[in-house]
């Protein structure tokens, strides 16, 4: 049996596919196919006025000259940041690093605009920071606002996600390497910089491209912090439900304009890290190296700085979210009324923000294993073509994503406007690519002979499927499924939008308490928030546990 043969048949997966296919053209290509024709179009006649009018005026073109600027600066810092405290925390020994990994992760698993606001509390004008090195030491804070501001939040929100690549590459390293290089005399910085730092390239640069794109398309973190620095969300947002005018043609140039840039950065890094790719087996892991002296209090120190810093802006929400608050004025002593003023204003907001992801998060999972499987297992023209397109939302700005479907389905024949499906349909289709690519790396080590034997004692192919396949792929369509679900929650780009009073999500009613000046009612949102991701994740832990040692006995 030749399962992966590039010969498209229609049985049950050649039906998978088409079926697949059709969901892909009705929810994604045709919505960004209006967003081209408006663009191209005044309404009457093909025109290119819109576009003309973006490069052609100096506010627009410094707009996307700022997104470029700030996104390649957090990229450069992310990166930096993110390698070294990899590479750190994989060779040597560091006190209580179980505890700051997952620091780590927690502070890239917040909604950023949370982290621009926190961080206004703190550096602001009138922040805690601020205030205290004013008063005791007479020292004037750079300001927070506008690209220095946008910078930081962005760099501690987003040099995890390095991070956890690095981490995930120096464990598939072979130990043996590093020997070698220390035989011939290569040790230190030179040895990391020859050898360690090749080696992880391309999963340096899969980070690298994450980190862009996610600053590339933030719409509340500029929104909140920015102040004058002018970034394209905000712009595309302004010019689409702007309340003195709405360029709707203009807005979606706007957005072609966006997904263009990301989808050449995108394809860029695909071409760079294919001619660097490359397959690491650790047949002898690196076992972390114990420190001492000045050596081991400069790791122990930059490490500490770096993972206390990212999460402060978190640990400051809670703790302002138990202050007193007289009106927008926090006073002193601490109390619930926060809490208590969040109940009371919430409505459905929590329980939006915990049925919209579960439900879309069960689409994303099912879509997830059949897509992986099809682009695997089944090869063809159409199977490729599902592939593709399901990573066009990878890079795709959330906000984009919006407009796309506000203008697809606000008309008949299919009205979805207003409704939570709307909503469900959106985060399905902007975060499916993250549980893709997980499993399709999972089932690519998963052997086809596994599935040929369950055939061959007369199991059907669903069955075959469903019983030994999907089992085998657990652990990687979890980890998927885990990081889908954490950006569903704390999801704004595409909420802000799409969201009514009945839909309304934590993250949206966080953003709106924050744009009121309601700060203890905000902090009481965003600690909420906080406490359901950190229980998400210690959910994925156990399930993790408990699902590893029978994948590894499949396996085997």
């Amino acid at each position: 049996m030749k399962q992966n043969s590039k010969r498209f048949r229609l049985d049950v997966w050649g039906w998978t596919t088409i079926v697949i296919l059709l969901l892909y053209a009705l929810f994604l290509l045709y919505p960004l196919s209006l967003l081209l024709k408006m663009a191209f179009s005044d309404g009457v006649h093909f025109t290119l006025e819109n576009f003309a009018k973006f490069f052609s005026r100096k506010y627009y073109s410094i707009t996307l000259l700022n997104s470029f600027k700030v996104s390649i600066a957090a990229t450069i810092a992310s990166v930096a940041v993110g390698v070294v405290l990899g590479y750190f925390m994989s060779a040597f020994k560091i006190r209580g690093a179980k505890l700051l990994r997952m620091c780590i992760v927690m502070a890239t698993m917040s909604a950023p605009f949370v982290g621009a606001y926190a961080w206004i509390m703190l550096l602001g004008r009138n922040g805690v920071i601020t205030e205290s090195l004013s008063r005791l030491f007479g020292i004037t804070m750079p300001d927070i606002y506008g690209f220095n501001g946008i910078l930081l939040v962005f760099v501690t929100q987003l040099f995890p996600l390095v991070f956890l690549y690095v981490q995930g590459a120096m464990s598939k390293m072979d130990a043996s390497l590093l020997e070698a290089s220390e035989n011939l005399g290569c040790t230190g910085f030179k040895r990391f910089f020859k050898v360690v730092l090749p080696l992880i390239s391309p999963t340096v640069l899969a980070g690298a491209l994450l980190v862009f794109v996610r600053a590339m398309s933030d719409f509340g973190t500029p929104m909140l912090i920015g102040e004058g620095y002018r970034t394209f969300t905000v712009i595309l947002y302004n010019e689409f439900v702007g309340e003195v005018s709405q360029n709707k043609g203009f807005a979606s140039a706007i957005a072609i304009i966006a997904i263009l840039i990301t989808m050449v950065v995108y394809f860029s890094q695909n071409i760079v890290a294919k001619k660097q790719a490359f397959s690491m087996n650790a047949l002898h892991r690196i076992e972390k190296k114990k420190l001492h002296g000045f050596s081991n209090f400069i790791v122990h120190f930059i490490t500490y700085v770096v993972v206390g810093i990212s999460i402060l802006p978190q640990l400051y929400v809670v703790y302002t979210s138990f202050q007193k608050t007289s009106g927008q004025i926090y006073v002193d002593g601490y109390s619930l009324q926060s809490y208590q003023d969040m109940f009371s204003r919430l409505g459905r907001s929590i329980q939006n923000t915990i049925v919209i992801p579960a439900v879309s998060l069960l689409i994303v999972v099912l879509l997830a294993v059949l897509i992986a499987y099809v682009a695997v297992r089944r090869r063809n023209v159409l199977s490729g073509a599902v592939d593709v397109i399901s990573m066009i939302p990878y890079v795709i700005p959330g906000t984009v994503i919006g407009i796309a479907m506000i203008s697809a389905f606000n008309r008949e024949p299919l009205v979805l406007t207003g409704s939570m499906l709307i909503m469900v349909v959106a985060l399905v289709v902007r975060r499916l690519p993250y549980t893709i690519r997980s499993s399709v790396a999972i089932l690519q080590q998963i052997p086809l002979y596994v599935e040929e034997a369950a055939l061959s004692l007369g199991s059907s192919k669903p069955k075959a499927f469903f019983t030994v396949t999907l089992p085998m792929m657990s652990s990687g369509v979890l980890s998927g499924a885990i990081l889908s679900w954490v950006t569903l929650i704390s999801e704004l780009s595409t909420a802000i939008l799409l969201y009514t009073g009945k839909t309304q999500t934590l993250t949206v009613a966080i953003y709106t308490q924050i744009v009121r000046g309601n700060y203890g009612i905000a902090s009481a949102m965003a600690t909420v928030l906080t406490v359901m991701t950190l229980l998400s994740l210690v959910i994925f832990n156990l399930s993790l546990i408990h699902i590893s040692e029978p994948t590894r006995l499949l396996s085997i």
